[in-house]
């Protein structure tokens, strides 16, 4: 998997269609959550895509602090249903992060996980803070890695 990171005027139509594609299979889909994925908000955001073949396998969107929260933050991290089973959740996750520490060294990061994963984001140094909600009708947590 080869990894870029893109501001949204950097990803072509191509690129752009592909993130919308795989988010939708996964959120909308696969986890049957209807609510509007297309936020307005990926224009701020720098795109995370992990590409295997010339198609968007595994992808986050990044947040400089005030954009979404008020630290820096990571979100719509997803993976091709097909390609889990390599460990590139973790891949796009571990780049995700390289991409902060180069624009925003030192600073915290926080997300919104789905209670599920709470695991496999503590695996990469998130600690849960706050009561368990519902966000699109999904329990979720926040996580914040100092």
């Amino acid at each position: 998997m080869q990894v870029t990171v893109k501001t949204f005027d950097e990803l072509s139509t191509n690129e752009l269609y592909q993130i919308l594609r795989l988010r939708s299979e996964v959120f909308v889909v696969e986890q049957d959550c209807v609510y509007q994925d297309v936020d307005n908000k990926d224009q701020k955001a720098l795109h995370v895509m992990g590409v295997k073949d010339g198609v968007v396998v595994a992808y986050t969107r990044v947040f400089k602090p005030g954009d979404y929260f008020s630290n820096v933050s990571i979100g719509r991290v997803v993976v091709s249903q097909d390609q889990r089973k390599y460990g590139l959740g973790k891949r796009i996750m571990k780049a995700s992060l390289a991409a902060i520490d180069q624009r925003f060294p030192n600073q915290p990061i926080e997300i919104s996980a789905q209670s599920y994963l709470l695991k496999f984001y503590t695996e990469l140094g998130f600690t849960a803070f706050g009561e368990e909600y519902l966000e699109d009708g999904i329990p979720h947590r926040r996580m914040l890695k100092e």
